[in-house]
């Protein structure tokens, strides 16, 4: 399951930039006056942004095309028939790009590998988006808590840079939209000059209200077990391949969606859980188990093999790649602690939660009301 590459900002973040922009051109008199760190020099001539939104970057292009090479170099022997992404236009693409690195520029040609859509709506039943079909889900369940720290952590940003110019009065909505910057001028053009304006701390500070967001919309701090009977859709369907149940698995699956896709999946897991949950409200602790930046960068990879050798376990072991490094089964009665893998048979077993759970059955619809959906 691979992330898409890496995007220009959603509407609902550019639009933090675009005011931004706004307000430091009505300012411009004030920041030419202001004595400014070297770090912050460049308002003196002017920032614009030329970002757009939603879709594919450059960079977001070549990552998956270099991941469609490197998945051809490291699985020479397995071959795929179908690639299956997200009907969202950044994931299609993305599909695109892996699949000229992964089969080169002609394969969308005569008997060549085909590629598949599957709709991101609320009435198709889906593993990558299973979100969009549970009627209790709300995104505001992480949205509410980015907004509560918001409250906490960006008012002392914004005293700390109106010391440093006088009379142009940042909001906290324009520091919002100078961390957005950052980051999504490194997404679009590899450098950003708002990275050097914050401290090390701040940007932790923003990475933490990412981990909040993801966590709070597709994660643990959903409202009871909603987090797990989501993502138990793309645990069972992995079981089910990897267990032959339906008779005609195939050795490869390439599919593409998105980054809540596999934050689902993490927490249906039981991976990277924190204990106490993330609080809206702080602190922020360093040695969390939930990092956004860390489970699911744009391009993330999560990589499942099925190993036949038996040196650690009698029949299949399993293990999970996460971004090319091994993330261990812990759920898992036994496991192979160098390797984090453990037996095929173990990992259903551990996992027994996701294939009791069925889209429509009395706890699907219990949890996400969905009766008479």
């Amino acid at each position: 399951m691979q992330r898409h590459g890496s995007r220009y900002p959603l509407v609902s973040e550019l639009v933090f930039i675009t005011n931004l922009v706004s307000n430091l051109a009505g300012s411009s008199a004030a920041i030419k006056k202001a004595e400014l760190p070297s770090s912050m020099e460049f308002l003196k001539t002017g920032y614009t942004s030329t970002l757009g939104h939603d879709d594919l970057t450059a960079p977001g292009r070549l990552q998956l095309f270099d991941h469609g090479v490197s998945f051809a170099l490291k699985y020479p022997h397995l071959k795929a028939s179908t690639l299956l992404a997200g009907l969202q236009d950044r994931v299609v693409e993305s599909a695109q790009w892996f699949a000229n690195g992964y089969f080169g520029r002609a394969w969308g040609g005569l008997n060549a590998t085909t590629l598949q859509t599957i709709p991101e709506d609320n009435v198709t039943i889906s593993w990558i988006t299973p979100m969009n079909t549970c009627k209790n889900w709300q995104y505001d369940y992480g949205n509410n808590a980015t907004i509560t720290w918001g409250n906490v952590y960006l008012p002392p940003i914004a005293k700390r840079l109106n010391k440093l110019l006088p009379g142009v009065k940042l909001s906290t909505d324009d520091v919002h939209g100078a961390l957005y910057a950052c980051a999504y001028d490194l997404a679009a053009h590899g450098v950003s000059p708002w990275c050097g304006v914050f401290t090390e701390s701040e940007i932790e500070d923003f990475d933490y209200e990412l981990d909040l967001l993801m966590d709070g919309a597709f994660g643990y701090n959903l409202p009871g077990s909603m987090g797990p009977i989501l993502g138990s859709l793309f645990v069972d369907k992995l079981i089910e391949r990897f267990t032959n149940k339906t008779g005609d698995s195939q050795s490869l699956y390439l599919e593409f969606g998105h980054d809540t896709t596999i934050d689902m999946a993490l927490t249906a897991l039981g991976l990277a859980k924190d204990s106490p949950k993330l609080s809206a409200t702080g602190p922020v602790r360093l040695n969390r188990k939930w990092r956004t930046s860390h489970q699911v960068p744009f391009a993330a990879q999560m990589i499942w093999e099925k190993f036949s050798c038996i040196a650690s376990f009698k029949g299949p072991q399993i293990r999970l790649l996460q971004n090319e490094s091994p993330l261990a089964l812990t759920s898992c009665k036994h496991m192979d602690n160098k390797l984090g893998s453990c037996s095929l048979d173990d990992f259903v077993s551990a996992n027994s939660f996701s294939t009791r759970i069925s889209w429509g059955d009395a706890t699907w619809n219990t949890t996400c009301g969905n009766a008479g959906f």
